[in-house]
């Protein structure tokens, strides 16, 4: 079984044209990344997991991914969840 204490976690998403798309074209602006990925983000969350069950900290508009606050159990979910490529906990350098 796995924990029931939230984590925080990293998810990586799989290629995502339209995500390089808005990331290449520097006319529109940062801002409209910004949107698309949180809301992309926000639907993967929210499709997978229970309403209130996790929080998500960022969207990684970098690498399209986001950092979120999970249990170990739930990152299993999203492993598996369509889009996603990698989740993996976010530990801490001391």
């Amino acid at each position: 079984m796995g924990s029931k204490t939230s984590e925080s976690y990293i998810v990586f998403m799989n290629y995502d044209p339209q995500y390089e798309r808005l990331r290449a074209d520097r006319f529109r602006g940062a801002h409209e990344l910004d949107l698309y990925l949180s809301r992309k983000h926000d639907e993967l969350l929210a499709s997978s997991l229970e309403p209130g069950s996790y929080k998500k900290t960022s969207s990684l508009v970098i690498v399209d991914g986001l950092a979120v606050e999970i249990t170990e159990e739930q990152a299993n979910v999203l492993r598996s969840a369509k889009g996603v490529r990698v989740v993996e906990k976010n530990e801490q350098v001391a």
